[in-house]
């Protein structure tokens, strides 16, 4: 949920956000909470009728929302609410997509099967832009027979634009020329592992996490609480100056850097 203006749009439902630092309940595991938001999830498609929702839309990993691996298990518990309702699964692959994760797409790292799968900056390394769109042949084959030959007119100017394209082709060359995958997996254990021995006996770092090549240092004013800094107090700004100040750039997200 978010109490932002406008959000959720109207007809977009939102449940419950699989952060397992801010949102499990005392004492519950990384199972027992999958298995919670999951029956939240399956509650509200029957309250909001399974033939009024079309899609559930996810990203494996949440990135810019702060870093949030989902809890063992989510994903496949998920998946199968999902199927027994018919709703198809968007998996959002923008950050995640082309090894951040250490696998070509973050679906893969966490073991579900998506219906579609939305893509952009590692495409073209974001040198150029370019999005693209994938589909089983069971979304795909729906459209075909139901534009009975006619043209579904879902393009825009400067789609499929040849410059973005010829962008797009060399950098897909490259990660497979240049090992970008096996790199990926092989420099991951340095900067996870090297995170929590930093970290870990600092008293304002209430939790580090990540995968892969993408990582989070969650700030809080108290550890043991989980109680985080006075917003007026930027910890995060704080925090993100003085690392570039040692040759380190991060982005904050509030106090999570």
């Amino acid at each position: 949920s978010s109490t932002a203006p406008n959000a959720p749009l109207a007809g977009f439902i939102h449940v419950s956000c699989p952060h397992m630092y801010r949102t499990a309940l005392p004492g519950e595991g990384e199972e027992a909470f999958a298995a919670r938001l999951a029956q939240e999830l399956d509650e509200t498609i029957q309250r909001e009728g399974p033939d009024t929702v079309g899609a559930l839309i996810a990203e494996p990993l949440m990135g810019a929302g702060g870093v949030m691996p989902p809890p063992k298990g989510y994903f496949q518990l998920v998946q199968k609410v999902c199927a027994k309702h018919d709703v198809l699964i968007i998996s959002d692959e923008v950050v995640c997509g082309f090894g951040r994760l250490g696998s070509r797409f973050g679906f893969e790292a966490y073991g579900f099967t998506p219906d579609i799968i939305t893509m952009a900056k590692g495409l073209t390394s974001s040198y150029a832009p370019m999005g693209a769109l994938a589909m089983t042949d069971k979304v795909s084959s729906v459209i075909a027979d139901g534009s009975s030959g006619s043209l579904l007119g879902h393009g825009y100017t400067y789609g499929a634009h040849p410059v973005s394209c010829a962008v797009a082709s060399e950098c897909l060359a490259i990660f497979r020329d240049d090992k970008v995958l096996e790199n990926v997996r092989a420099q991951s254990p340095a900067l996870q592992e090297g995170l929590v021995r930093v970290c870990q006996d600092s008293p304002i770092v209430g939790e580090v996490r990540g995968r892969g090549l993408i990582a989070a240092v969650e700030l809080v004013g108290d550890r043991e609480t989980r109680t985080p800094f006075p917003a007026a107090a930027a910890v995060g700004t704080f925090f993100c100056s003085a690392a570039r100040r040692h040759g380190v750039i991060v982005r904050a997200i509030g106090d999570v850097a």
